[in-house]
Parts: structure tokens; C-alpha cells; sequence
């Protein structure tokens, strides 16, 4: 923690550590550690490290099996595509079916040729950002997207070729991306107040991209990138090593406002009607690329 927080330069180490050591006295086992350990996180106040006891850790990460309902993609009228990605978090296996079954949403979204494209992230609580990339990424467009920067200004490249997304030029897995009809279409990016964590490193991606424009509510308001350290007994510290930062270099470290804000009409008559997509839809058809004769 002190050596890789992103907040580590605003912290008391001699009094956080005093209080661990306190805290833990008489420790026996890894698991009369855990108290101490939580409570060290909790001074950080980054909101959104976590320390995951050895059932949580083997549940959350070794699972093979993990609902993928909310991964769609189709046309919309007038030729819009659509694509909704959800959070993932599990094994190499889930993050592998994720991409297979994404890109495929995307390439059946993109069956007409869609002029112009709709990424929903309403539903994206987060995990793991690179899958999330390798399903968007030929609607992105290559080049850099973003960034991570850590307590001391220093960078890791994110970025998209052929599709596919890149770390600092090293390839995050999964191979090219099947381009869609239009390089570089129109996008409406769908955020609320579940796009959190990975799902907002998605919407960071998009900032600053053209023609692009964000619609919905603001997300949940934790841009930042985590690192896993597993402890001797299976337990899982996550930790917050890192800022987002979109492709022009601004760092998000707070929710992220949309362009246009639309919050859901709580009337029973507009139960089923989504304010959101439809606001979108309606700037697309003023773009050129998808502005009807």
C-alpha cells in the first residue's frame, strides 16, 4: 500500500502502520490479520480499494460461469447499431466467452452497415476493462484511447489496433477485431449511476474521440484502475494504483458528468419508455453520417 497507492503521497505511513501493528497484536494466523488490513484501506480513502477474504477471492476470480444477459447488440431503426456491455469479473474463460459472445452482438448490430452506433453502459459495474475494449474497440477506432497514470505522473498507454486493444503496445489478448461497415461512425455513449469502475475506463476511452457525445446520468465515481495482490493464504488485497485519463490526457478521479443529463421519469406511464436511448438516437440522425434524405 505505501508503495503503490495512488494516494500513497497523501498519507501518515508511520500512523497507519502504527495502528495496523496495534490492531493486529497477538495475530496467529494470515486471518487475524484481516481487521488491520481493512482498516488500512479504509484510511487511503480512495473508495475503491477492497480486500476480499480467500472464499470471496476464490469465488470472484476463479469462476468459470458468469452472466453475460446483458451483452447485446442489434439494429436499431434507420440503420443505428447498438451495443450494451455489461460488468464481467471471473476466470481467463469468462473474459474469453465475454469477447466471443460481444463481438458477435456487435458484428450482428452491424449486419446493415450501421451509419452511426449506440454504446450502452448503463449497466457496466465494472471488472475487468479489457474485454469490455476488445468488444467496442473496432467502433472506437484505432489509436490511443486512454491512459492510466499513476501517483507520480507516470503512464500506461491504452489503445486500440486492428480492433483490438494494447497496453503500453503489448496486446491485452484476443486477436483482431472484425471492423465494423464505417470507420470512425458517430457514437452516443449510455451512461448512469452503475457505470462504475472498468465500465467508466470504457466511457473514458470515448472522451475526446469525435463525433462523439455522452447521454444519461453521471456514473458512479470511481475512474480509477486497481491492482490484485493475492496474500499467503488466498486472501486478495485491491488496490488503487492509478487515474483514468482520456486520449487528450485528462485524469478523472470522480464521477463523470454526461453531455446531455437525462434522469428516468418516475411516472408509471413512462415505465417503458427510455428517455436515454431515445435522446441519443435523435442526435444521430442530426449527424451526418446518419441524416435521412
Amino acid at each position: 500500500m505505501e508503495e503503490h497507492s495512488l494516494l500513497r503521497h497523501q498519507v501518515d505511513w508511520a500512523d497507519v502502520r502504527s495502528k495496523a501493528f496495534t490492531q493486529a497484536r497477538g495475530a496467529r494466523a494470515p486471518a487475524d490479520t484481516y481487521g488491520a488490513i481493512g482498516s488500512a484501506l479504509q484510511t487511503l480513502g480512495d473508495g475503491h480499494s477492497t480486500f476480499w477474504e480467500p472464499e470471496r477471492a476464490k469465488v470472484n476470480l476463479g469462476s468459470s460461469a458468469a452472466s453475460l444477459d446483458g451483452l447485446r447488440g442489434h439494429s436499431l431503426k434507420n440503420g443505428i447499431g447498438y451495443v450494451s456491455l455489461p460488468g464481467v469479473q471471473g476466470s481467463q474463460k469468462v473474459y474469453d466467452e465475454y469477447v466471443r459472445l460481444g463481438r458477435g452482438a456487435v458484428a450482428k448490430a452491424d449486419r446493415t452497415g450501421s451509419c452511426g452506433w449506440v454504446v450502452d453502459l448503463r449497466s457496466d459495474t465494472g471488472g475487468n476493462m479489457w474485454p469490455m475494449l476488445a468488444v467496442v474497440g473496432p467502433i472506437l477506432g484505432d489509436g490511443k484511447v486512454g491512459m492510466f497514470v499513476d501517483a507520480d505522473g507516470k503512464k500506461s498507454v491504452w489503445s486500440i489496433k486492428h480492433g483490438a486493444p494494447y497496453e503500453d503496445g503489448r496486446p491485452a489478448g484476443w486477436g483482431d477485431g472484425r471492423p465494423v461497415a464505417r470507420s470512425m461512425p458517430p457514437v452516443a455513449v449510455l451512461t448512469g449511476k452503475r457505470t462504475a469502475s472498468a465500465g467508466e475506463a470504457v466511457a473514458v476511452a470515448f472522451r475526446g474521440r469525435p463525433d462523439t457525445r455522452f447521454f444519461g446520468e453521471q456514473t458512479y465515481g470511481v475512474p480509477t484502475g486497481n491492482q490484485e495482490y493475492r496474500l499467503s493464504d488466498g486472501a486478495m488485497l485491491i488496490l488503487t494504483e492509478v487515474k483514468d485519463a482520456d486520449r487528450t490526457g485528462r485524469t478523472y478521479d470522480a464521477a463523470i458528468p454526461p453531455d446531455e443529463e437525462i434522469v428516468k421519469d418516475p411516472r408509471p406511464v413512462a415505465r417503458d419508455r427510455d428517455e436515454v436511448l431515445e435522446a441519443a438516437r435523435r442526435w444521430l440522425f442530426e449527424q451526418n453520417a446518419c441524416r435521412q434524405p
